[in-house]
């Protein structure tokens, strides 16, 4: 009957085994051979006078098999040893690499493993320790999401609340007013939840995009005319200023009015009345960089850094009551950079107006 065979599961056993029985196969095989072929070799040499080298043969022989024991016995010691530290070796790094998987799963993001060697397994590990940082950064960039919508939805359903309560109690009349505000709060809560989904649309490079050779001017002309009437309803001079020949650039039309038109409503948002904003573009090296600067508010220097990221304010206490969503120039960004391109912004300092801008490739076909 034919036993079943079972091999260790573990990978330290199986690396301590394979050493081991390669060592002691050696060795026999060794004492095999040597065992056959040494009185052999002997006796053909011995000849004519074998009852002399008998007895040289014999001992020669007992002397060999005494050598080549001690001999397997101490390869097949080192072999365990070295079989048991070359396992340890390899399998410390992935047993610290597993635990810290499990941790990870269960939603433990800040484990980290040692790093203690400088080959493949010492990659590993940093490799690893990489992927748990950045799994570390998207729980807390869920997080923060999660918090920044809620407290942007606290204010409009607090609104709407106490309307419809206010209605359904008799406290509030129904009048043209009432209804008027709480249809701008409902459509604020629209434009909120519809700028997320481009957001994620675009930070996931799931947007259609449909690259073609552009002239600078044209985006900015269809972004002016499309934002000049809020202008001229606030008093914000808005003007465009770009030079005769530009080289054409490679993007999609609308995505780049797209980001023109946020940073010209946000540009509006931040800029008082007789305040003044100009659209640019300029050629540098094999880009070509769009502007838009006002002469607004401006931005203190610590709040740079963090300008695109979605619903920041520089100013904690400031409520979004003049219409933005809070995710329009993080859209802008995910839009630039999909397209090739990057984005900042720049400012002298509060009170001095701040200038956005961002690149594109300049195109290599012929508009």
């Amino acid at each position: 009957m034919k036993l079943p065979q079972r091999m260790p599961r573990g990978l330290g056993a199986k690396l301590f085994i394979s050493h081991f029985l390669v060592a002691l196969v050696g060795a026999l095989t060794l004492l095999t051979a040597i065992l056959l072929i040494a009185p052999v070799v002997f006796g053909s040499l011995a000849g004519g006078i074998e009852e002399a080298m008998n007895s040289a043969v014999q001992a020669f022989g007992q002397t060999l098999l005494y050598s080549l024991l001690a001999a397997g016995l101490v390869a097949t010691a080192a072999a365990a040893v070295a079989s048991l530290l070359v396992s340890r070796r390899v399998v410390n790094p992935l047993q610290h690499v597993l635990g810290a998987t499990r941790r990870i799963a269960s939603g433990r993001y800040g484990e980290r493993v040692p790093v203690q060697q400088s080959d493949e397994l010492g990659e590993l590990s940093e490799s690893f320790n990489a992927m748990a940082r950045a799994l570390e950064e998207a729980e807390r960039r869920r997080m923060e999401v999660i918090s920044d919508v809620s407290h942007e939805l606290r204010t409009p359903l607090s609104t709407i609340r106490g309307h419809v309560e206010g209605l359904a109690e008799g406290v509030i009349e129904p009048t043209e007013e009432t209804w008027t505000l709480l249809q701008v709060e409902a459509e604020r809560m629209q434009r909120l939840v519809d700028d997320l989904r481009r957001l994620s649309h675009a930070e996931a490079g799931q947007l259609a995009l449909n690259l073609a050779s552009v002239s600078p001017k044209e985006p900015i002309r269809l972004a002016v005319e499309r934002m000049l009437p809020l202008f001229d309803e606030k008093g914000v001079g808005l003007s465009s200023v770009a030079p005769e020949k530009l080289p054409p650039t490679l993007a999609d039309t609308g995505r780049i009015v797209q980001v023109l038109t946020n940073l010209l409503d946000n540009a509006l948002r931040h800029t008082p009345p007789q305040g003044r904003v100009t659209v640019g573009a300029k050629t540098k090296g094999d880009e070509v960089v769009f502007e838009v600067a006002d002469t607004g508010e401006g931005i203190a220097s610590e709040h740079l850094p963090h300008v695109f990221e979605r619903f920041y304010r520089a100013e904690k206490s400031r409520s979004r009551e003049g219409g933005g969503s809070g995710v329009g120039l993080a859209i802008s960004r995910a839009l630039v950079e999909t397209m090739g391109g990057r984005v900042w912004v720049e400012s002298p300092g509060p009170g001095k107006g701040a200038t956005f801008a961002f690149t594109l490739p300049v195109s290599r076909q012929q508009s």
